[in-house]
């Protein structure tokens, strides 16, 4: 089997990483429409060897595939990061292939790993930041029950200006609401 349905919703599940689906990765992390959402805006993939830290995480992640439930389809990565369970928090990181974005997927994907990481983790606080410009994945974000709470002004150049990155979380009470 290539995927494993490790956390399932109602459209998609949360699945480990499968090293075969090197060229999807490749082709999304250089797709400008993919990449101009995350922080590597200015890198190049080119091939498996630059996955390494998608393939083979660091000691506190946990990374997933998003996979379509019809068809077993790969739509995008999904992960916690700096997991510290003495403070029982993390940082989530996501990305969605421009082909599945604005379908509501990256929104179920970031509910599935929030319930998982609140009731299977029991994490108390869980983060993440946004490029301000990124209007679709804020509202994704605010949908799945995350709020501002804060930024970092101009902190990314992206084509030839500075955008500023906001910081928004979801405590597991918040959550529980």
């Amino acid at each position: 089997m290539k995927y494993y349905k490790k956390i399932t919703g109602n459209r998609l599940y949360l699945s480990p990483i499968n090293t075969d689906d090197a060229e999807n990765y490749i082709k999304w992390l250089n797709d400008k429409a993919v990449a101009k959402t995350y922080a590597q805006y200015s890198s190049v993939v080119a091939s498996k060897n630059d996955l390494k830290w998608l393939f083979e995480p660091a000691d506190g992640v946990q990374r997933y595939a998003i996979v379509l439930l019809d068809g077993d389809v790969l739509i995008g990565s999904i992960s916690l990061q700096n997991i510290n369970h003495l403070n029982r928090n993390a940082f989530i990181g996501i990305f969605i292939g421009e082909e599945e974005q604005g379908k509501g997927y990256g929104t179920e994907a970031i509910r599935l790993l929030l319930g998982y990481g609140f009731n299977t983790m029991n994490l108390h606080n869980i983060m993440l930041s946004v490029h301000a410009d990124n209007d679709a994945g804020i509202a994704s974000f605010k949908k799945a029950g995350l709020r501002e709470i804060g930024r970092r002004r101009e902190w990314v150049f992206k084509d030839g200006k500075y955008i500023d990155v906001i910081y928004m979380d979801i405590l597991a009470r918040e959550f529980e609401e």
